[in-house]
């Protein structure tokens, strides 16, 4: 019996495309997919687990959703679901009826009464389209519940990343790489990045590739070379830091790079690209972090051309070693960095942007109401002037003043 199934996505990039795998799956076994959850039969919440906010988000997505819509039954999946310490409390909500540890197709599929060969993608919601290229990740960092959720890295053949990539290339201008631990693709089997971003490139023409988020020493020599084509690779690179204290990285599990290794190979790719966003996140109130890690980390955000930077508050995930470690940092000390340094995020992402007033863009329109708006391929959302395109449409852009603001022609 056809139902009307509501998708509601917490989390990163990698949960949106197995949404997106989910709404697929409704549509193969003749669902109806519908926005308001109090019309819905079937409510999916793909749940986050990277801190305890996010989970608690979850929580009160589902128990709004039962109080408007008595008759509605609830899955939640996602990385939230995959953790033994949630399992039991997000089992006990009103309207659940089944918990899917992770985003196990097969599972979904059943469930949903759909064939087993749905669970891809070929016309996703959104303008820029998302694609997982690999799952799970083989480190182990001390504050992360994503390993315990996700599991050890696990890549997709290029074939068949390829197969999928062109599929979505018919109907968007951008796809965008990702996964859990994206930098090591390939491990697992022989290959790398690198060479599946040149096998797409090469066999999935005019579309805009981007990277999701990739660590800054796993920026191979071929991957490289490729953002040297800017518009078939996105010169952007959103990199992980963390932070900017070698003694808090190694208090952290980050073994595979120190603040200095982070920024030569930052420092190396920017000096070959002159259009290049930057991204990365931090953790402010690490267990132990003293002042003079914070110092440091903010001395590493000056020296680096960032453009954005997102910051979190250290959030304790049951089940990972940093619940174990001693000197937590005090809130108020918490409260002050955090919001120095998205301060500092902040101002560094204005003169990026003042600094590209007067040069050239490849934009994609991303909204056209209530605001048109496009997206660079470094990274920019920028309000659209001039004349009017659709959603989606990809055209060469110049980027000129308004006000103090930076707007795309």
């Amino acid at each position: 019996m056809p139902l009307k199934v509501h998708i509601q996505t917490f989390g990163c990039r990698a949960n949106h495309y197995d949404s997106e795998m989910v709404r697929s799956l409704a549509i193969a076994a003749g669902h109806e997919l519908v926005d308001d959850v109090a019309a819905a039969d079937l409510a999916v919440f793909n749940s986050c687990a990277v801190t305890s906010e996010a989970e608690r988000d979850v929580r009160k997505a589902v128990r709004r959703a039962a109080g408007s819509n008595p008759r509605l039954r609830s899955v939640i999946m996602g990385c939230a679901s995959a953790l033994p310490s949630s399992q039991t409390t997000l089992r006990a909500l009103p309207s659940v009826e089944h918990v899917v540890p992770g985003a196990d197709a097969a599972t979904l599929a059943s469930f949903m009464g759909a064939p087993a060969h749905a669970a891809t993608t070929a016309h996703q919601r959104s303008v820029r389209a998302v694609l997982r290229i690999q799952d799970g990740c083989d480190e182990h960092c001390t504050f992360c519940a994503t390993t315990i959720a996700r599991g050890a890295n696990r890549s997709r053949s290029i074939d068949d990343v390829v197969e999928e990539a062109t599929r979505l290339a018919e109907h968007h201008p951008e796809i965008v790489l990702t996964g859990t631990h994206v930098g090591t693709y390939g491990h697992d089997s022989g290959s790398s990045l690198g060479a599946l971003v040149a096998e797409l490139i090469a066999r999935v023409p005019r579309v805009r590739f981007r990277l999701s988020s990739v660590e800054a020493t796993e920026v191979d020599d071929r991957l490289m070379e490729l953002f040297a084509e800017p518009r078939r690779l996105a010169p952007h690179l959103h990199a992980p830091l963390q932070s900017g204290s070698d003694r808090l990285l190694r208090r952290m599990g980050r073994h595979w790079y120190t603040a200095d290794s982070y920024a030569r190979a930052v420092e190396r790719l920017a000096a070959r690209l002159p259009v290049f966003g930057l991204g990365a996140d931090i953790i402010v109130g690490f267990p132990g972090e003293t002042e003079q890690d914070y110092e440091e980390t903010v001395a590493l955000v000056e020296r680096l051309p960032f453009t954005y930077l997102h910051v979190f508050v250290y959030s304790p995930r049951a089940g990972t070693a940093a619940t174990r470690l001693p000197d937590a940092v005090p809130l108020g000390a918490v409260q002050t960095r955090s919001s120095h340094l998205r301060h500092l995020g902040q101002k560094k992402g204005k003169q990026y942007r003042a600094g590209r007033i007067g040069g050239r863009a490849d934009a994609i329109v991303i909204s056209s109401a209530p605001e048109a708006e496009a997206m660079t391929g470094d990274y920019l959302a920028l309000p659209l002037r001039g004349p009017k395109r659709a959603r989606g449409g990809r055209f060469d852009a110049e980027i000129r003043a308004e006000g103090e603001s930076a707007v795309l022609y």
